[in-house]
């Protein structure tokens, strides 16, 4: 385990045009929480985790995301509203503000580095305004031991600086006064305006989905990632509410990490992370007791409200929706140490239909899986949104859209050909509705959806339906008929509605909104990718 005590090492920032700054480097999360909480900035839970408060932004504010185009992005950046172009001289210009900014305040300088694999390593350092925002980055990238830092040399730097609002955003091309900006020539993050820390951890998770395909042959993956005791990998994709981190979760296996990995062409899967970044709203120790439990010092909560007593309400989300906690990854038990793993035999697409149309479990062809990953489908349910009264569709290509700067059809020809190549299984799994849709029908038990994955993993799935699976006449996805410790009338979306013209109505619906937002992808997706979207 790294050693988690202060560095003696110092370190210079005039290098970085920063003047005249009191630096603070490579403090321990300990003294970070004591001057956080001493400045203000936060203060304890009854058990002693450092509760903040992000400000403004409580979230990512993707409209306010920019890459320099140049000679390295300029031909190979999928630009357009995920990906918004910011000129060299510009991005020039407001790193020399930010920098100016930064200059003769108290800094916090860490260096860490990301990729658990020692092969695609990468070191980075973070210069940071706010003690806790140093913290967030203890917890979320590597930690190196002492050795690694006395040599440490950045491959990428960081400029975290949330007080620095731009005055003239018009003059550099911004929509606002605040920016999140990728330098790939310069190697350098601009973080200005903004202190959701989100938005330091997927600025480098954005870097590395350029670098890591283009220059690594490794597929990066918005996923959660765990293996069993034979060493099996298996890899779970899905947005928000689907159940990456509770299905990842699984006291028979070990985690490996919990939302960003790498897939080498050694075909062994790595955590780009040294912790995890998860929501809390509505948490309970009973639904998500990893995270409920990692809740202690060292942690750090986010936008959440305090009770009389003390204690959090994880109900309360009047500051925002998103409250979340960040921790090390040896917050929980059952990690894969260090955090990677080989030989993956199982990739999981999870999705949320609100619709309750999508079977519970079903088999995916390789055309298919390209085309679902694309696609990265998933549904939001009324009450989640101003003016949401029935269930609307929820596409993010490759299930993290906005944090991709290549075409979506670049990273499926990755994965279709890793995936024919390792040998994987990939299943589409309806974690959302059955017996109707939202409003009508009730939520899948996690029970049955563990049941199925479980299944999946351990080959009974297979063995139990050998030429026994059931072609969906709309989706063309192969479903079970039959799983260990499942009702075989749940695994029949159709059956479970007792409605059949509402359930074909319903279905061939959803199935038109795949094909309507796959319109975009369909110029550069080769046939097996187009062959794999609905039958009809």
């Amino acid at each position: 385990m790294v050693n988690h005590t202060q560095t003696t090492k110092t370190i210079e920032l005039e290098s970085y045009g920063i003047k005249n700054a009191t630096v603070h480097y490579q403090l321990s999360p300990k003294k970070l929480q004591e001057i956080s909480v001493q400045k203000g900035m936060g203060k304890e839970t009854n058990n002693g985790t450092l509760a903040i408060n992000t400000g403004k932004f409580t979230g990512r504010s993707p409209q306010d995301r920019f890459l320099v185009k140049d000679d390295y992005t300029a031909d190979r950046v999928w630009w357009g509203k995920t990906n918004k172009p910011i000129s060299a001289e510009h991005f020039d210009e407001l790193q020399a503000e930010i920098e100016n900014y930064l200059s003769g305040k108290e800094i916090f300088v860490r260096d860490g580095y990301v990729c658990a694999d020692p092969q695609y390593k990468m070191n980075v350092r973070t210069v940071t305004e706010y003690p806790w925002s140093n913290m967030f980055i203890y917890n979320m990238f590597l930690r190196p031991d002492a050795e690694e830092l006395e040599n440490f040399e950045e491959e990428w730097l960081v400029l975290c600086a949330p007080g620095y609002v731009c005055p003239e955003p018009d003059k550099y091309g911004l929509r606002q006064g605040n920016f999140s900006i990728l330098n790939f020539t310069k190697k350098i993050a601009l973080v200005g305006g903004s202190a959701y820390t989100g938005e330091m951890k997927k600025g480098i998770f954005s870097a590395l989905n350029m670098i890591l395909p283009v220059d690594k042959n490794v597929l990066p993956m918005h996923c959660s990632a765990n293996v069993g005791e034979d060493g099996d990998t298996a890899i779970f994709f899905g947005l928000s509410g689907t159940g990456k981190t509770t299905l990842s979760a699984d006291p028979n296996r070990k985690l490996i990490g919990d939302d960003e990995h790498g897939w080498t062409a050694e075909n062994s899967i790595f955590n780009f992370e040294g912790g995890c970044y998860a929501k809390v709203i509505d948490l309970t120790e009973e639904k998500e007791p990893d995270i409920y439990r990692a809740i202690k010092p060292g942690a750090i909560l986010e936008n959440v409200i305090f009770k009389d007593n003390g204690d959090i309400d994880y109900m309360d989300s009047s500051i925002t929706q998103n409250t979340r906690v960040s921790y090390p990854i040896y917050h929980i038990d059952n990690i894969q140490e260090p955090s990677f793993a080989g030989n993956p035999k199982n990739i999981f697409f999870l999705t949320c239909d609100a619709f309750g149309v999508l079977p519970p479990m079903s088999k995916l062809t390789p055309g298919q899986a390209a085309y679902h990953f694309i696609s990265g489908y998933t549904a939001k349910v009324a009450g989640t949104e101003a003016g949401i009264t029935e269930p609307v569709p929820s596409f993010s290509a490759c299930f993290g859209e906005p944090f991709m700067p290549l075409h979506p059809t670049v990273y499926a020809e990755m994965l279709s050909k890793k995936m024919q190549e390792a040998g994987v299984n990939v299943w589409l799994v309806n974690t959302g509705w059955t017996g109707g849709p939202y409003g009508v029908g009730t939520r899948m038990k996690l029970k049955y959806t563990r049941a199925m994955i479980t299944a999946a993993m351990d080959g009974s799935l297979e063995d139990a339906n050998k030429d026994n699976y059931h072609v969906h006449s709309v989706f063309g996805v192969q479903q079970p008929r039959t799983c260990p410790n499942v009702p075989s009338e749940v695994l029949s979306p159709r059956a479970t509605w007792n409605d059949d013209e509402g359930y074909y109505k319903t279905a061939l619906k959803l199935s038109q909104t795949f094909r309507d937002n796959f319109k975009k992808f369909e110029e550069y997706a080769n046939e097996d990718i187009m062959a794999g979207g609905p039958l009809k």
